[in-house]
């Protein structure tokens, strides 16, 4: 038994781990974080000459702002850490939205990263870069883990602990059962409007690949990246426990989620980019809900939140 699993089963706290995943599941994983990546590289020499027109990018940018909102508006401020509530509809709908991302289902997604919060930046955390110590080499084996080298570890955080209220909620144990349709459709359906929109073959092949697995590995990175370097490198003007900062050049990509420090300072606001010049799409999308009455009880950013968690010199 793991020295974290033996802590937390003394003190009478479920364990942090569950489990370790099958082999198959093991080989899905490395095969749905590398075959995008595989992508990404190909990607240049195939749009050199060819392979590459208005669909495909108008696809692409559809899909991505698709997928990417259903992570951080849906996964992320909603499911993790219930920065805003609403009604069944549009739960169901951020939880499809977010399976396209193609970034494992949200009851799992969920539980990893409340369990990051827990213990950010320490043991425990499952993708902090700061776990093998601070010199150059522990550092660059660090990035690795927090930007994808943790996806290859086998052991499943406890959702049976992290993340009991969407295991209990049948829609959302629906939405996870069917997780692979979502992300086999996030990858087709591009190819298929692509096709149609070009009354072709090869304008299929073309959006399916820029729209269905660049996008998805595009995605994956901007994703990736808020874990590890928005925990190395950037502005920290507010006071939280662990290393999470500001990194400007991922905000627009991100959809605010790079204004990484307020989020880890006041980690229910729906809100993370709150100083001027800020741009914070998610929540931008998340003001729409609430005007269109889609959205109630949304934790705004106040003065004296803000006040709280400032940071002093």
């Amino acid at each position: 038994m793991p020295p974290q699993t033996q802590e937390t089963t003394r003190k009478g706290r479920k364990p942090l781990i569950s489990g370790q995943s099958s082999l198959p599941e093991h080989i899905l994983v490395k095969v749905f974080v590398l075959l995008p990546l595989v992508a990404l590289i190909v990607a240049v020499p195939f749009a050199w000459g060819w392979g590459l027109n208005g669909i495909d990018l108008g696809l692409a940018a559809l899909f991505f702002v698709i997928s990417g909102l259903g992570i951080t508006a849906g996964y992320h401020r909603y499911f993790t850490h219930g920065s805003f509530k609403t009604g069944r509809p549009l739960r169901i709908a951020l939880a499809i939205a977010g399976s396209l991302a193609a970034q494992g289902p949200v009851t799992q997604w969920v539980a990893d990263h409340r369990r990051h919060h827990a213990f950010s930046d320490r043991a425990g955390d499952p993708h902090s870069p700061w776990l093998f110590g601070t010199g150059p080499k522990a550092l660059a084996k660090g990035f690795w883990h927090a930007h994808m080298g943790w996806l290859f570890d086998r052991d499943i955080t406890n959702a049976d602990r992290f993340a009991p209220d969407l295991r209990a909620d049948r829609d959302i144990q629906r939405v996870d059962q069917l997780f692979p349709l979502w992300v086999a459709s996030s990858l087709v359906l591009p190819g298929v409007l692509g096709g149609l929109l070009s009354w072709s073959v090869w304008g299929g092949v073309t959006a399916f690949f820029w729209a269905g697995f660049v996008r998805v590995g595009v995605l994956h990175h901007v994703t990736w990246s808020v874990n590890s370097i928005c925990h190395m490198i950037g502005d920290r003007p507010f006071a939280s426990r662990d290393k999470a900062a500001n990194f400007w050049p991922l905000a627009i990509f991100s959809f605010g989620e790079a204004w990484h420090n307020l989020h880890h300072a006041d980690p229910t606001c729906a809100r993370h980019g709150v100083l001027r010049g800020q741009i914070d799409i998610s929540a931008r999308l998340i003001w729409i809900f609430e005007k269109l009455g889609w959205a109630h009880n949304v934790r705004w950013p106040t003065t004296l939140r803000l006040e709280r968690v400032t940071a002093t010199t």
